[in-house]
């Protein structure tokens, strides 16, 4: 059944070729066949209406608005020739049916005018001569126009039903276009985070890394002793460093591994501030670190923002204050908000390298600051300070870290 249903589904012409040779098969043998009484009419008129109702049977689906107008004049000029309904006039009741399952909307009110139209009209014209009473007469056409009528609301029905399945595909499209969309946008949020964590990783560990290796080189001849505590802290940072990439880069891996999250150490937060600010002043860069308020506990996300906005104030203060430069780090705990204040009294970023991508264009440190606070709704405000130096400012909503 499943190949014949296909077989016609793909042949639609030639079914309805089948169809309009059965009603003009039908109609030339109830014209031409000599029976009790005989065909009364024009028989030529006749044979005229039944090829043109096979006509429009064959053609309906290709023009069917055409076909609806050849149909309509057809049975007016059947009507005017007096030419006695024939089996082909099963033809109108086909096509009221396409064109009211069709998507055009003026065809289908013309369909449904003509099957108003058509029963009435025959009834008038052709009596019933076995039937002579009215009564009968209105009861046949009421019955008539009905089948017309059923024949139209077959045909609206089927074309709700197909609008309503190319709303439920349009929508699934567009469901799914959605959802490839988002995760390109997840991806790319994704990748935008960790370029943030690899930029303040790698900038401030390797920043440390580097002073270290010039100092111990410096005094490698002259204070052994200092050379030795300056290769440890490049060592305990190198190792910090690869921790938290190990950490970050976990969330790449794609298998599921029985490692698991016990080799990954915890995002840094504020409790690890004072580890990172001992580590930057083992490089020679004089840091006051500062705590007000009553400190409690923080949403996560909060933390791992203050933590990286502090870090990467003081990898900027290493890299543009200047020999001589000192930083101050200030923490406030606010009633419903962290305060992270980074400053310092050294030359200063010049202007192109906070605002915009920095001199070459590749510039992440201010840019992944802002991105980060954004994250937790907060607010960030960086430039020069008033009298020399640099100062970052982070307002961070304690209800928005989570």
């Amino acid at each position: 059944m499943n190949r014949l249903y296909d077989f016609l589904r793909r042949h639609p012409t030639g079914v309805d070729g089948c169809w309009a040779f059965v009603l003009v098969f039908t109609s030339v043998v109830v014209v031409t066949l000599p029976t009790e009484g005989g065909y009364e009419g024009p028989v030529t008129g006749a044979l005229v209406v039944t090829l043109a109702m096979g006509v429009v049977v064959l053609l309906r689906r290709r023009w069917p608005e055409q076909m609806l107008g050849l149909a309509i004049l057809t049975g007016l000029g059947q009507i005017a020739a007096n030419i006695t309904p024939l089996p082909a006039n099963f033809a109108l009741m086909v096509i009221i049916f396409t064109v009211a399952a069709r998507p055009e909307r003026w065809p289908s009110r013309l369909g449904l005018l003509t099957s108003v139209a058509a029963p009435a009209l025959a009834t008038v014209r052709w009596p019933d001569a076995q039937e002579p009473s009215l009564a009968n007469r209105v009861i046949a056409g009421i019955f008539l126009t009905g089948a017309f009528c059923l024949a139209w609301v077959l045909g609206d029905s089927l074309r709700t039903r197909r609008a309503y399945y190319a709303e439920l595909e349009a929508r699934a499209d567009r469901l799914e276009r959605e959802r490839e969309t988002q995760a390109r946008m997840a991806v790319a949020a994704e990748r935008a985070r960790i370029a943030r964590e690899l930029h303040d990783v790698v900038a401030h560990n390797v920043s440390v890394m580097v002073v270290q290796a010039d100092g111990a080189a410096y005094v490698l001849d002259s204070a052994p002793d200092q050379c030795r505590n300056a290769l440890r802290t490049i060592s305990g940072t190198g190792r910090q460093a690869l921790a938290e990439m190990r950490r970050l880069l976990g969330v790449l891996r794609t298998e599921d591994s029985a490692v698991g999250a016990q080799d990954y150490v915890p995002q840094p937060g504020v409790e690890q501030l004072a580890e990172l600010v001992d580590q930057v002043r083992d490089t020679g860069l004089a840091v006051d670190f500062r705590i007000s308020g009553d400190p409690r506990p923080l949403p996560s996300g909060v933390e791992l923002t203050a933590y990286r906005i502090v870090q990467e104030a003081l990898t900027n203060t290493r890299k543009h204050g200047g020999p001589d430069a000192g930083a101050t780090v200030t923490l406030e705990y606010g009633g419903d908000a962290l305060t992270v204040l980074a400053e310092d009294d050294g030359r200063g970023a010049q202007q192109e390298l906070y605002e915009g991508r920095g001199v070459d264009g590749q510039g992440h440190g201010l840019i992944g600051m802002r991105e980060r606070v954004g994250m937790v709704n907060g607010l960030l405000v960086a430039g020069p300070r008033p009298g020399g130096g640099f100062r970052i400012s982070a307002t961070l909503p304690l209800n928005g870290g989570q």
